[in-house]
């Protein structure tokens, strides 16, 4: 599957997972929904994935970790927050500059309509 595919797959499911719970809870339940979601659709996801920051030569473990990765392509960093401002776009774009990776989805679960809450963010390289 392409980027394009897995992502609209993922929003899909987002958008199920928003519909049943609704705003107003702890990212921490969102992203074990979708994580579940995500699993039982047959795509391949890794929960908080870990990534190094490489510096120089060596590797190191600072603690970053992604909330979700599917496909080993898409970065998906989760949200329950009132609005999501520059730094959370920054955070998306700084795991898939990390992990080479070219696309993510940054989701707030915390917004009326989950369309509103969605960013794709692409890594230019």
């Amino acid at each position: 599957m392409t980027e394009d595919e897995i992502t609209e797959k993922i929003i899909g499911l987002a958008i199920e997972v928003h519909h049943t719970l609704g705003p107003g809870l702890l990212e921490n339940a969102y992203k074990e929904c979708l994580y579940y979601k995500i699993a039982k659709s047959g795509l391949f996801v890794e929960k908080e994935k870990a990534i190094p920051l490489k510096f120089e030569e060596v590797n190191l473990d600072c603690g970053y970790r992604i909330d979700l990765l599917v496909e080993n392509k898409i970065v998906i960093e989760i949200k329950s927050i009132e609005k999501l401002n520059a730094v959370h776009l920054a955070q998306t774009l700084t795991y898939l500059k990390l992990g080479n990776f070219k696309v993510g989805l940054l989701i707030n679960f915390n917004v009326l309509l989950l369309k509103d809450g969605i960013k794709r963010v692409v890594n230019g390289y």
